[in-house]
């Protein structure tokens, strides 16, 4: 056990954060809910039911999608787009290594952005579920009828909740291309060494 842990404590560690997080964020959902239930009148619901509602699944899908979006985006322009200096590029100046399309097929060697192709429909379809449903229930008790699917999609509001979510990924992963070229940290396979000068690129 003390061997599995040392081997895959960075996983654990990652999967503890986002299963933690995620139990905050329904926590703190059901509450805001809550709290708007009985502004309007309405009852209110436990945490079991809360997490069954668009309301937790909206936010949900759309902070997952961001996520895999960012990253198999990152994936791609990694792969013949540099910057100069940074750990997390190519070098430049140094010629690829030519790569030998017979040994592999080509969904394995794009196997990665494949998986993060599919997490992110999987991840939009999940917030495009919650978000009608959430966005549904919200004019029913206005009255209203309800939107399509094909409708909510179209509208400003799923749109607003995307954009929103992606552009600061493309920002955090900026400031990391950016970062790397002039800052430093010890230990991490994310930064290069201490005694690299600012201009060599790579880690």
């Amino acid at each position: 056990m003390k061997r599995f842990l040392h081997h895959n404590g960075l996983s654990l560690a990652l999967l503890a954060c986002f299963l933690l997080f995620w139990a905050g964020q329904a926590v703190a959902g059901k509450k805001v809910y809550n709290d708007e239930a009985r502004r309007h009148g309405q009852p209110e619901i436990g945490l079991g039911s809360y997490v069954t509602r668009g309301h937790f699944w909206q936010a949900t899908g759309e902070n997952w999608e961001s996520e895999f979006l960012q990253m198999g985006a990152y994936i791609v322009m990694t792969s013949f787009l540099y910057q100069k200096g940074s750990a997390e590029s190519h070098d430049p100046d140094k010629p690829k290594k030519p790569i030998d399309k017979s040994k592999h097929s080509w969904a394995y060697r794009n196997s990665l952005l494949l998986a993060f192709s599919q997490l992110f429909a999987a991840s939009f379809a999940v917030h495009a579920a919650g978000g009608l449903a959430e966005f549904n229930l919200q004019r029913s008790e206005r009255g209203e009828t309800p939107m399509t699917l094909s409708e909510f999609l179209g509208d400003a509001e799923f749109w607003f909740q995307s954009l929103q979510n992606w552009q600061s990924e493309f920002l955090a992963v900026l400031s990391i291309v950016v970062l790397t070229i002039f800052l430093r940290q010890q230990r991490s396979p994310e930064s290069k060494s201490l005694d690299s000068p600012h201009s060599k690129t790579g880690k």
